[in-house]
């Protein structure tokens, strides 16, 4: 018989996938009209969206010629959008679901169904199925087409600006994670006898990961020799999560490091090790555009691109306004090109100085230092020349030298033997005088109040939906994560909206 599958079987296949999105017929269905209420938002977000864009997006990565029929697609969608509405782990969300009737109503799920999704699924269907690495884009391009089509208004103006998410792992080498480890086996076994210090191995000092290795091998050696410990479940415990790390250093730093997430800076003293999302809204606070990158990318180059991506979602950008981290040169002439006003304050840093075309040495606004292209942040700065002179003051910015040493980018950019590396900057805000006179004007100072609003969307996403930390580790669980959330936020704030113009005469959406 032929593997080969016709195509009216794959049609079938793909009609199955579409019509699973809808709920089993059961004699218990009556009572969602009971217990759901009307202005329940769930109830909401259910009339307001065809979810049926869900099917469109995902079957190019399904296999409709092989394999088990799927789980429909559109149900795993909405579990994520509770998930991250309810910030529950995917284990709690399905068993919460068991008991939840505006769960079940939202997923489509009859009153009595028991028969639930294996957590693990979430997890395959994000990884799996929303592989698309525009989806982040097609979602909100969704909500602002869903805003529009319900005859929601969007202005011209965008409001930008960039907020930071903790990596779910902590920052730490192969080496740390092991000592770690063997750190704590060895408190819990001196909790049960503190004799056993003469036994274990001497700590280390500036080891590699060959001596890190050897050390905690012998640790092992002598917890296991020690059947008095090894039978404790707190001991067992321990000792088996150091042998797991021994054993697979791979699936050990996985668990414990995140090899996409780079350090930032919220302020010269306030690092965090993750990523950011930089942000593209309206005026009527609907996000356009979103651009995840790690930690360490500064702010303004990659307001071309938020520009862009609002415009593609069907916003046309008469407008920008954003903090100083936007008014550099290059973002100054592309506005100025494209008929397009930049609210934003010049910063002296930012704004002013010769710098090579080539540079890679990036300004953090928030630490108020630059960043050098391996990601280490300046030490500290000093301001030389005279003030009134012929030649521009220059503001010199200072770096670590040890760390200079040790850079696998050093090659070009630290002379061996330097006691120092520093980076100096000419300060020439003059350059910006239209810009300036701009600044000073009552339009200018009047719009640039408006700048609050995202910074409370920036609160919303973080504290309503848990976007200060990652829910798994990369770029790509990130941009997933901030599609759902994205789309969450945008939807809600529809909703509002179509609520200030209707009342409470909200027409229904299906």
């Amino acid at each position: 018989m032929s593997n080969i599958i016709s195509i009216e079987k794959i049609k079938e296949r793909l009609i199955m996938l579409k019509r699973q999105q809808e709920m089993m017929i059961s004699k218990y269905a009556d009572l969602y009209d009971i217990l759901i209420q009307k202005d329940h938002i769930l109830r909401k977000i259910k009339e307001l969206v065809d979810f049926s864009f869900v099917i469109e997006e995902v079957e190019k990565n399904y296999n409709l010629t092989h394999g088990r029929g799927a789980k429909d697609p559109i149900r795993l969608f909405k579990y994520l959008i509770l998930k991250d509405m309810n910030e529950l782990s995917d284990e709690d969300l399905v068993e919460r679901t068991r008991c939840d009737m505006s769960f079940k109503y939202f997923l489509d799920l009859a009153p009595e169904e028991t028969n639930l999704i294996h957590p693990t699924t979430l997890t395959k269907f994000r990884r799996l199925r929303l592989k698309n690495e525009d989806i982040l884009d097609k979602l909100i391009m969704k909500t602002i087409q869903i805003a529009m089509e319900n005859g929601i208004k969007i202005g011209n103006a965008i409001i930008v600006d960039a907020t930071h998410t903790r990596a779910r792992y902590h920052q730490k080498s192969m080496e740390e994670i092991l000592l770690e480890r063997a750190k704590k086996l060895r408190r819990d076994v001196y909790q049960v006898d503190e004799s056993f210090k003469e036994h274990f191995p001497k700590k280390l000092t500036n080891p590699t990961l060959n001596d890190v290795m050897e050390y905690c091998e012998r640790v092992v050696d002598v917890v296991e020799n020690a059947p008095q410990l090894s039978i404790r479940e707190n001991i067992k415990k321990r000792l088996n999560f150091l042998k797991e790390g021994l054993a697979d250093t791979e699936t050990a730093l996985a668990e414990s490091g995140d090899s996409e997430a780079r350090t930032g800076h919220k302020s010269v003293d306030d690092p965090f090790f993750g990523y950011k999302t930089h942000l593209a809204m309206t005026e009527e606070r609907l996000i356009t555009a979103a651009v995840i990158t790690s930690g360490e990318k500064p702010d303004g180059p990659e307001l071309q691109t938020l520009i862009e991506k609002s415009q593609a979602s069907g916003v046309e950008v008469k407008e920008i306004i954003g903090d100083t981290a936007y008014s550099g040169k290059d973002n100054l002439n592309y506005a100025n090109e494209n008929d397009i006003k930049i609210i934003s304050k010049l910063h002296p840093i930012i704004s002013g100085g010769v710098r090579k075309k080539e540079d890679e040495f990036t300004f953090n606004k928030d630490a108020d230092m630059f960043v050098c292209p391996a990601g280490h942040l300046a030490i500290r700065k000093a301001k030389t020349g005279k003030k009134n002179s012929n030649n521009n003051q220059v503001t010199t910015y200072y770096f670590d030298v040890k760390k200079c040493k040790q850079c696998s980018r050093k090659e070009g950019c630290y002379k061996e033997g330097a006691k120092s590396k520093t980076y100096s900057v000419s300060i020439k805000s003059h350059e910006h005088l239209k810009q300036e006179e701009f600044q000073e004007s009552k339009y200018f100072k009047q719009r640039y109040r408006q700048r609050y609003m995202i910074e409370a969307k920036n609160s919303e996403l973080k504290n309503q939906h848990g976007y200060d930390i990652a829910i798994s580790s990369g770029l790509f669980g990130m941009r997933i994560q901030g599609a759902i959330s994205i789309f969450n936020v945008n939807i809600k704030r529809i909703l509002t909206l179509l609520k200030k113009k209707y009342g409470e005469n909200t027409p229904s959406f299906q």
